[in-house]
């Protein structure tokens, strides 16, 4: 009995490793849920300049902004395009002190 026990586990630790190695040749990652990613910065170029863009996509997400001192966060919102009912927004960190003469 200890044998066939002992055989039994030492199969499906033999499973699992080829399990994994195949998933890593082939680059496949098996659906354990569909949980929304966590918030990502990814770099893209807008206007002919280098920017990131960060994907927030829960609604419980929070997203700390800081900006050199005289200066604060500013967001314009505006469609994504075409007829799209999603918003996006530009952040910009502004002079939040007047220009003096």
């Amino acid at each position: 009995m200890t044998k066939l026990f002992s055989k039994l586990w030492a199969a499906v630790a033999l499973g699992a490793a080829l399990g994994v190695i195949i998933f890593n040749l082939f680059r496949v990652s098996p659906a354990l849920s569909t949980v929304a990613e966590a918030p990502r910065l990814v770099p893209a170029i807008l206007n002919g300049n280098p920017i990131s863009v960060l994907y927030v996509t829960r609604s419980s997400d929070t997203v700390l902004v800081r900006c050199y001192p005289g200066f604060e966060p500013s967001i314009a919102v505006r469609p994504m395009g075409g007829n799209s009912p999603q918003g996006e927004g530009v952040l910009t960190c502004v002079n939040s002190e007047p220009d003096r003469p």
